[in-house]
Order: C-alpha cells, then sequence, then structure tokens
C-alpha cells in the first residue's frame, strides 16, 4: 500500500521508538525517556520508502506523545528539529 494515508505510527516504549511498517520495511523515530523530557535521538526512513511523509508522520507521532505526556522535547535528530521549526505550534514543548 504504497500511497496510502492509513499508515499507523506504532510507539513501540520498549525499544524507545515510534515506528512505520510499510512493504516489509521498518521507518523509525528513537527517542530516549530522561526525567521530564524526551530526547529525540535519530529518525530513520528506508530510501524505498522516501518522500512520502513517513519521517513528518513520526516526527508528529512522536511530538503528540511528548505534548499527552507532559515532557520537554529535545531535538537532538536533526530532522526533529527541522519539523519543529516547520511547526510554530510545537514549538513549545522545546526544552528550556
Amino acid at each position: 500500500m504504497r500511497d496510502s494515508p492509513e499508515w499507523n505510527v506504532i510507539h513501540n516504549p520498549q525499544a524507545g521508538r515510534f515506528e512505520i511498517e510499510s512493504e516489509g520495511l521498518l521507518a523509525v523515530l528513537e527517542y530516549q525517556l530522561h526525567d521530564s523530557e524526551i530526547v529525540f535521538t535519530h529518525t530513520s526512513v528506508p530510501e524505498a520508502l522516501g518522500g512520502q511523509g513517513l519521517g513528518s508522520r513520526l516526527a508528529a507521532a512522536g511530538l503528540a506523545y511528548a505534548r499527552a505526556q507532559g515532557l520537554s522535547v529535545v531535538p537532538l535528530c536533526s530532522f526533529v528539529a527541522a519539523y519543529i521549526q516547520r511547526h510554530p505550534e510545537e514549538q513549545d514543548l522545546l526544552a528550556e
């Protein structure tokens, strides 16, 4: 289902990541929890799945989780940092 808008983002807290599986491949947003902060460390989308917005879906899901849990965000991952910059409504999540 290459063009499906129905990609489900799965939160896998045991692995410390958010995941989307498509075409047998896995796109991930990895994180670490530190007290009241969530540190997004890496976003990875397989080349075969690139250009479909999966990274943005992962970032949005991770930020929604942070907001729901009352966590401040530390975007060590450059993709998440750029996503937050493009979405001013998410900037209040940034750690001081």
